[in-house]
Order: structure tokens, then C-alpha cells, then sequence
């Protein structure tokens, strides 16, 4: 699974989640995944290099 298709079904699980505890829940693993994605593509745009500095 691509990060995303995965970021697509945390919108469609928040989409569905009635319970607030649920919500919060996704909210953060989507929140984590679009940070992924968005390093990821800075990484092959040359953008950063995500290499520990030592």
C-alpha cells in the first residue's frame, strides 16, 4: 500500500468515525501520515536531506 492510498482510507475511516475518542484517533494518524508524505516528497524533490547530521 502506497502512503497514498493510506492517507485516502484514514479520510474515508474519518468520514465514518462517529465515536469522538475514534476521531481524534484518526485524526492524528492521518495528521502523521500527510507529515510522512510531505517529507518523502521534499526528499525527492532534493528539497532536504533527512541524513542524521553525525
Amino acid at each position: 500500500m502506497t502512503i497514498e492510498q493510506h492517507i485516502e482510507e484514514l479520510r474515508a475511516e474519518l468520514r465514518n468515525a462517529c465515536d469522538a475518542a475514534e476521531r481524534r484517533q484518526i485524526e492524528a494518524e492521518l495528521e502523521l501520515a500527510q507529515a510522512d508524505l510531505a517529507v518523502t516528497l521534499a526528499e525527492q524533490e532534493g528539497a532536504i536531506v533527512a541524513e542524521p547530521p553525525f
